[in-house]
């Protein structure tokens, strides 16, 4: 393989980044954290010691996915002797690496030299940890031991409920820290804190954050570069710095701390070399001090004022770039000061540096001046609160070259752009917002929901995003606080009882003292907790230890609670479970609402244990053979489908889509993404059929051969004079991520450089996912790891709407940008409290057009184009990759792109499919045409009839069909009326006219026994069957006859049941008597429900004639407002009853408005 200057490549594997060395290698943070511990044990077996590793913390981001890929790599750990031991909370992990420094208690009794520890987890747990780690760091670290603490910080909250920043915490306990600036430091500064743990007997800091963690990059790497060197003439106690067995000497510990152990690792950063001048101007005027992903940010910053390292050094701009934050290496750090007339501190969050750096020159006679978050005059310069970036830092840089006197004219004429481009930098529109939620049959969905009148507390863990849509759940505590909120407010309120969310896996972590607080306090309160028997947010992690509902009931009646139920979709297993406590009950989840109601009744503690596998984990255990999967699927009848939004009301279920018809927006499964929850079928609705057996019958796509793709040419990839900036935007779980890791390997696999940054967030749960993607010629010009404010070349937004996201729309300049669209939307999470709801597709196209420029702005119908030509809408990503590579947007040959799918290794030839057809999409899409119109597919977005006569035409055909012809004269009269008022008007196609032939067409044709049955039994319904589902299949029906239904205890509605396939029988019967409809021998024309809607037709027929009278240019808005109404008036049963009660209120409002339309006035501008 050769790239492109022409030069011989070795072939890539994906396990290079494990086996290589020494040499060039692509690797993530996360990776290189696994790795880390496999070069400190080289490097010891090199120094001719037998260590081993040992490896524990608790996860959350942006360490989410850690302890998952330890898992995966449990063949390495043990190739290496690395133990990899899960904590089952940070402070138990942490009190666990202080054990292994702690050899020297069993002499004679230890198998290896010395253990190198690693501890990791987000900055909440680290500051959990404070008390652990201050006695770990003040007892000391074995001699061949040491111990690295990766704190993961969350800087931004993107998946935290707090912002972090662990240094802090870390410094209170006296605890050097160190900060990477990317992947690649990872390895220089893990492998020094362990050295500098060993020499000093302190522990070691290592911050990480989003940035560093879930980078991806090209990096060079050499692990016999990795020497450290002792310094020489450092004062030391008379004691040992390590850890001294049947020790307790506690001020003692702290003098050896403060006197003598942090001066150490002082000496030892310096003699080390750790801080780094990478800019030194030989005249001294500037000098920036910073660190980790700021001094990234600081150099994407000098590269936006179009200054090179030169240039930058002749104005007399010095870099001091500290690797250790805390403490500050004093001599290097006044060494760099010296001569320079002003320092500025560019640090992220809160200053660290600063400081310490202040209190270092603050007494010396000649010392220049500082800035960092004040300027000189105590103005704010730089955010404490808030990310850095780059295209800011670069102003505030130039704006201290102004102070300085060494603003030249170029500087300041690219200031000027740069502030134009800020200027014009567009933000998110809150409407277009793709909001996180339950992922497809998440158990959460139910078990999250309360009775009415009661609150619930939520917890961490996916089942807090119950927050974001019931007002009745409040914010949460932190990990292991569950409930004591509440026992300390209670007194203070009238309110009696609350609910408190507990995921299984906080549970076990530490919210079990939550629950013994709450029996404590007496408070009445009922712990819900959600046992989904899998740590879902973090990547489906199994638990920590053994952890079941049995042992959680006898755990929580241990410790005095007044009741334990437990709620389940199995009942029957758990019943036949005998280490269930005999006093626990077992119920049905469809009890849930019942037993809540009884248990808030109770004074004290009470338990419910919310039984049921996480959906998305059912889907990983059936796809892997671990589970079985159920031959059983829901299925909605479009035809008697009303869109009323029941289901979703009763299962927030995201596999239920909308489906535009030409009878207005109607519903249907996702079958492709449905978890077989099935709590949709409980929607209030005859629509729903459940379909045991057969197969889905997989869409086919189009035959393609290799001749349809020789022709395309190969765009030429030119050399990069900076990285190539492509902002991948899409949702969470569609292979976004996928695009990024496939570019990244391709330009890798051309001996460029790339750096690929996946902001994810809660975009595993159908949020928004971002991949910052940089592809260059050099390692060296991949700085910042984010695409900051007007920097991106490219947008391949997978998804419309999260293409106007704030990471994505932020990065859009007029001047550079060109951005390319999905135009097919995807609904959002709104659809399912909204039924109506307006995905804002025209308004997502008009934001990015207005932010790029509509020159710039490309849209294809990706989704339907992948889904009728390769049969599978996962395609789509890969497509608009084709699509942007033969335009000339992506530096890398398809060649590469090519190689690198295969690398990937899954769906190899399929993917290789959507690339080159978005390939030719882009050059000959006369061609794709061509094979969509086979499909019989070329157009994918439903247009409803918008010509009145039309829309007349099709309602007097479906009238007829309901009833007969001379039902259907009726409608016709009314509608014609509305014609000739509209045409008086000058309407000749009125929106009014339209409105009624639509809405009067709805309340004539309501869905009774009759009509529901006729739409199941006309051939349709079969066909839609036949078209959906292959092989064997029986079809079974949920539905509530009023006659002689059941009826809930609580709420007096109907219950569904399911009846079986000889539904059909009696439908085909019961369609023939539709004469019957309305006269004597109607017997479910009695009904209350089929009298409303009688009476409906007559009361909108009047309400329309009357509007007719006064109809005029001021209030003709509101007629059609009123008419329009009548698509409101759907549904079956209560749920029908509650819209009607609805829209006759806003009738009422109406008619008062058409009465006395408001007066629009225009006012002249003074």
């Amino acid at each position: 393989m050769t790239n492109l200057k022409g030069e011989i490549m070795k072939e890539v594997k994906l396990t290079d980044k494990f086996t290589i060395n020494k040499g060039r290698i692509l690797i993530s943070g996360t990776q290189a954290l696994i790795k880390l511990p496999t070069l400190q044990k080289l490097v010891d077996e090199k120094n001719g010691l037998n260590t081993a590793g040992f490896i524990s913390g608790y996860r959350g981001s942006p360490l989410g996915n850690f302890d998952a890929q330890l898992y995966k790599s449990k063949k390495l750990l043990d190739q290496y002797n690395l133990v990899f031991q899960p904590g089952i909370n940070e402070d138990l992990a942490a009190t666990a690496i202080w054990g292994t420094q702690q050899l020297d208690n069993f002499p004679g009794e230890v198998t290896v030299d010395g253990v190198f520890s690693m501890w990791y987890g987000k900055g909440p747990g680290t500051d959990r940890c404070g008390d652990i780690f201050k006695h770990g760091n003040f007892s000391g670290t074995h001699k061949n031991g040491g111990v690295l603490l990766v704190a993961g910080d969350d800087s931004p909250g993107k998946s935290s409920t707090v912002a972090n920043q662990s240094e802090l915490a870390m410094m209170a306990g006296s605890i050097p820290v160190v900060y990477p600036s990317n992947v690649e430091e990872f390895f220089e500064f893990g492998l020094f804190g362990w050295a500098l743990s060993r020499y000093s007997g302190l522990w070691c800091g290592f911050k990480s954050v989003n940035e560093t963690v879930e980078q991806t990059a090209t990096i060079d790497i050499d692990v016999d570069s990795f020497e450290f060197v002792t310094p020489t003439g450092v004062v030391q106690p008379q004691r040992d710095v390590h850890y001294k067995p049947r020790t307790y000497s506690p001020m003692q510990d702290e003098i050896d701390v403060n006197r003598f152990k942090i001066p150490m690792a002082q000496a030892f950063a310096r003699a080390n070399k750790i801080d780094k001048t990478p800019f030194l101007a030989s005249t001294k005027i500037l000098g920036i001090v910073t660190a980790g992903k700021s001094y990234m940010d600081v150099l994407r910053a000098i590269e936006l004022l179009n200054l090179s390292k030169q240039q930058a050094e002749e104005i007399g701009i010095s870099i001091y770039k500290v690797g250790m934050i805390y403490p500050l290496e004093p001599t290097g750090f006044r060494e760099f000061a010296a001569g320079h007339q002003q320092l500025f501190f560019i640090e992220e969050k809160k200053e660290v540096m600063e400081p310490q750096a202040a209190h270092l020159l603050y007494n010396l006679a000649e010392r220049p001046s500082m800035v960092g978050k004040q300027d000189l005059n105590g103005n704010t310069l730089l955010p404490a609160d808030v990310q850095l970036e780059p295209m800011s830092l670069a102003l505030s840089i130039a704006d201290r070259l102004a102070e300085l006197n060494l603003l030249t004219e170029t500087i300041d004429a690219r200031c000027k752009e740069l502030q134009a481009a800020l200027g014009q930098a567009a933000n998110m529109n809150p409407a277009t917002a793709r909001s996180p939620y339950f992922c497809s049959g998440c158990p959460h969905s139910r078990s999250t929901k309360l009775p009415e009148g009661s609150k619930a507390t939520s917890g961490i863990g996916c089942h807090g995003m119950a927050l974001l849509t019931n007002p009745n759940t409040l914010s949460a505590s932190h990990m292991g606080g569950e409930g004591a909120t509440w026992y300390g407010i209670a007194p203070f309120t009238t309110t009696k009882h609350i609910f408190q969310n507990l995921g299984d896996g906080t549970y076990y972590h530490s919210g079990s003292m939550g629950i013994r607080g709450a029996v404590a306090s007496g408070a009445n309160i009922t712990f819900k907790i959600l046992y989904n028997d899998a740590v879902a947010m973090t990547g489906g992690q199994s638990h920590d230890g053994p952890n079941t509902v049995a042992s959680i009931a006898k755990q929580t009646l241990a410790e005095g609670v007044k009741k334990v139920v437990i709620v389940t979709d199995k009942p029957e297993l758990h019943r036949a479970d005998n280490a269930i406590p005999s006093n626990v009950e077992i119920k049905h989840r469809s009890l849930m609402d019942e037993v809540q109601r009884e248990l808030r009744d109770i004074e004290g503690t009470t338990i419910i244990i919310y039984e049921q596998t996480c959906a998305t984990e059912k889907r990983r255990r059936r796809k892997r053979g671990l589970m079985e999967d159920i031959a059983k699927r829901s299925y909605i009848n479009e035809a008697v489908c009303e869109g009323c939004g029941d289901c979703s009301a009763q299962a927030t279920c995201i596999s239920i889509l909308p489906n535009e018809t030409e009878l207005g927006r109607k519903r249907k499964i996702d079958q492709s993404n449905c978890n077989k929850d099935f709590t949709c079928v409980e929607g209030f609705c005859p629509s729903f059929v459940t379909v045991y057996g057969g197969a889905l019958r997989k869409p086919q796509g189009v035959t393609m051969s290799e001749e349809l793709f020789a022709c395309l040419p190969s765009p030429s990839a030119k050399p990069l004079a900076q990285a190539c900036n492509i902002m991948v935007s899409g949702i969470g779980g569609t292979g976004v991520i996928t695009i990024g890791a496939v570019l990244s390997m391709a330009a890798h696999i051309e001996g460029r450089a790339a750096s690929v940054y996946d902001m994810t967030g809660l975009a595993q749960k159908g949020g928004a996912v971002y991949s910052h993607l940089k592809i260059a010629d050099k390692v060296t010009d991949l700085n910042a790891q984010r695409i900051g404010k007007c920097e991106s070349d490219l947008i391949i937004g997978c998804d419309l709407l999260a293409a106007t996201g704030q990471d994505a729309i932020q990065s859009i300049d007029k001047n550079r940008t060109l951005v390319l669209a999905n135009s097919n939307v995807n609904p959002t999470i709104q659809f399912q409290f909204m039924p109506d709801v307006n995905f804002n597709t025209k308004l997502a196209e008009t934001t990015l057009k207005n932010a790029a420029g509509e020159a710039n702005y490309i849209g294809i119908e990706a989704t339907a184009i992948a889904l009728n030509l390769l049969g599978d809408v996962i395609a789509t990503n890969m497509m608009m990759v084709g699509y942007a590579f033969q335009k000339g947007l992506i530096p890398v040959s398809a060649k590469a792109i090519e190689k690198a799918i295969e690398l990937n290794g899954i769906a190899i030839q399929f993917n290789l499919n959507a690339f080159n057809i978005g390939r030719l999409l882009a050059h000959e899409p006369q061609k794709v045409i061509g094979l969509l119109s086979q499909t019989g597919k070329v157009k994918s977005e439903f247009k409803p009839l918008e010509n009145v006569n039309e829309i007349k035409a099709h309602r007097v055909q479906l009238l007829t069909d309901y009833q007969n012809a001379a039902y259907a004269d009726r409608y016709i009269t009314l509608v014609e009326k509305v014609i000739t008022a509209d045409k008086a008007l000058g309407n000749e196609n009125g929106e009014l006219s339209k409105a009624v032939a639509r809405g009067f067409s709805r309340l004539m044709a309501y869905k009774d026994e009759y009509e529901v049955s006729r739409l199941y039994t006309n051939g349709q319904f079969a066909e839609q069957l036949n078209n959906q589902f292959e092989g064997d299949i029986k079809v079974k029906f949920n539905l509530a006859p009023p006659i002689f239904g059941k009826r809930d205890p609580i709420t007096g509605h109907l219950i569904k049941k399911e009846f079986g396939s000889y539904m059909m029988k009696a439908f085909a019967v019961l369609a023939k008597f539709k004469g019957l409809r309305g006269g004597v021998f109607d017997i479910f024309g009695y009904t209350a429900e089929r009298k409303m809607e009688r009476q409906l037709i007559g009361e909108y027929e009047t309400l329309i004639e009357s509007l007719l009278g006064k109809l005029n240019d001021k209030n003709y808005d509101i007629a059609v407002e009123i008419a329009q109404t009548a698509q409101k008036l759907r549904g079956y049963g209560h749920v029908k009853e509650n819209n009607v009660e609805a829209t006759k209120k806003a009738w009422v409002e109406l008619q008062k408005e058409f009465e006395h339309p408001k007066e629009i006035i225009y006012k002249q501008a003074v």
